[in-house]
């Protein structure tokens, strides 16, 4: 069973960084494409940003330029790299993967001053 595990989660004041991670479990050797959504509170979830099996990645229009997403297929492990982080980032943070239609259960990122 894959089961997603996400860490990295906190407050932080606006253009400051934080790091996501996602800890993938049950998939061994598996290297399928790997996401990032956020849920705002009152909002429905939204894709952030994803990277593919040859870890070509894609953005959000919100997040192109100040997040990077990358993998480490070693560890089985996907990262979020947030920089420069607004309040509108606040959310909570999911990893999915779709090919096994899987969600981790989140973690919270708070950007206020």
């Amino acid at each position: 069973q894959v089961q997603l595990v996400e860490s990295g989660g906190g407050s932080v004041q606006p253009g400051e960084s934080l790091m996501l991670a996602c800890a993938v479990s049950g998939s061994s050797g598996d290297t399928s494409a790997r996401g990032w959504y956020r849920q705002a509170p009152g909002k429905e979830r939204e894709w952030v940003a994803d990277i593919s099996r040859e870890g070509h990645p894609s953005y959000s229009p919100s997040v192109r330029g100040r997040f990077t997403i990358w993998r480490d297929n070693v560890k089985s492990i996907v990262y979020l790299t947030m920089n420069f982080v607004k309040p509108e980032d606040t959310a909570v943070y999911y990893c999915h993967i779709d090919r096994y239609n899987v969600w981790g259960q989140g973690t919270q990122v708070t950007v206020s001053s």
